[in-house]
């Protein structure tokens, strides 16, 4: 049976908000949808291409103030993009995505047509921290550049793999951006405290920022790793410069983080750290 939904706002021809008796407001998406339509006439759900649920108020208003802003032909294209981020990482998008996402690529492609270029320091981070979404995001980019006749700096990949992370981890862009960061300052730390230069294209690049990554989830979570006081003493006799470094770390992620660290993480730190020096 079909179901019918109010419509409670027209945004444009292509783009209606309307009521949905189990679900609230729902973004019903279609070429005309909008056309001729007023505030409080019932359209059935099968008129819509997609539809995608808008629960949060603040979005909904986000959504509203953005849509004068986008061209028309373009809103479908955006919605068949987060249907293939959604197939590509084979997991449910969290729906902010929808939002967060059409605004950052609208305003991308404008930047693009106007030749503005965004340097994003953190590209190598992104890549490392989050392997899959990057190798999306380059996806994204290229299917934006060929519909839009765009050239996207490569910065954009990294901001894209970003809001794609958000989507499926249900974390704030704001806890990621600090948690990149953050590790990009532990690397600077390290390289100062062992004298060394990190190639930042190479495994141990990888493996460290894994590492670190982990390290940052196990904190937010409050995880505690054992106690290995034995192990922990022979590591400060047998690697002092590595396990003195580690502490240093721990100290900045206590810091930033604002939250305790497990005393074990000194012990997976230094293990680690030691492997950066006996490299040939």
């Amino acid at each position: 049976m079909e179901q019918a939904v109010v419509i409670e706002k027209v945004l444009n021809n292509n783009v209606i908000i309307a009521e949905h008796p189990t679900y609230k407001e729902v973004v019903l998406i279609g070429k005309g949808i909008g056309f001729g339509k007023k505030k409080g006439e019932s359209i059935q759900l099968t008129e819509a291409d997609k539809t995608f649920l808008l629960s949060d108020e603040k979005e909904k208003e986000q959504y509203v103030n953005l849509m004068p802003y986008i061209d028309e032909a373009f809103i479908d294209f955006i919605h068949d993009i987060l249907i293939y981020i959604g197939k590509r990482m084979d997991q449910e998008l969290n729906q902010h995505i929808h939002v967060a996402l059409t605004d950052h690529i609208a305003f991308a492609i404008n930047r693009a047509k106007q030749g503005m270029q965004f340097h994003n320091p953190f590209l190598l981070e992104i890549e490392s921290l989050y392997p899959k979404e990057y190798q999306v995001a380059l996806e994204v980019v290229e299917m934006i550049n060929d519909k839009a006749d765009v050239h996207f700096p490569e910065g954009e990949v990294g901001f894209i793999a970003l809001h794609i992370h958000s989507a499926v981890t249900d974390k704030s862009l704001s806890d990621i951006n600090k948690h990149y960061r953050l590790i990009s300052q532990l690397t600077e730390v390290i390289e100062a405290g062992l004298d060394l230069e990190i190639d930042r294209k190479s495994v141990d690049y990888h493996r460290l920022v894994q590492h670190l990554r982990r390290a940052i989830d196990r904190i937010h979570v409050g995880e505690n790793t054992g106690n290995e006081n034995r192990l922990a003493e022979m590591l400060k006799k047998e690697y002092p410069v590595c396990y003195n470094l580690s502490w240093k770390l721990i100290k900045v992620m206590q810091k930033q983080l604002n939250k305790p660290v497990d005393d074990s993480e000194a012990i997976y730190l230094t293990i680690h750290l030691q492997r950066l020096t006996n490299k040939p």
